[in-house]
């Protein structure tokens, strides 16, 4: 991934749809996405391209959250194989990289 100075997309530069969507290209179904509290949307259809591509999809949980937009917009296009909350997600992502050999994980937290 390069940063540039292309339009910002869905109001970001740099944006977490563009960051998902790198990982499921480069990584496919070996991704890990992680979709953590913010506001808006960003971030949510990169989620469904890592789902798309076979990759795991991990949302936080709107009781964990300070802000639930992000992970929110996530859940509810059925983009988030995976609700977590946020004491639980270290050992989340540990096990699922354990029983699955996934290894290549993009998070972002707004």
């Amino acid at each position: 991934m390069v940063l540039t100075d292309d339009e910002k997309v869905n109001g970001h530069r740099p944006s977490v749809d563009i960051l998902f969507r790198s990982v499921a290209e480069e990584f496919g179904g070996r991704a890990i996405g992680l979709l953590m509290t913010g506001m808006g949307d960003d971030g949510a259809e990169g989620l469904g391209v890592i789902k798309n591509f076979g990759g795991v999809t991990i949302a936080q949980s709107e009781d964990s959250c300070v802000v639930y937009g992000m992970p929110k917009a996530a859940i509810e296009r059925g983009y988030a194989t995976r609700v977590v909350a946020l004491d639980a997600m270290v050992g989340t992502l540990v096990s699922q990289c354990k029983t699955s050999g996934n290894f290549a994980a993009g998070a972002s937290r707004g």
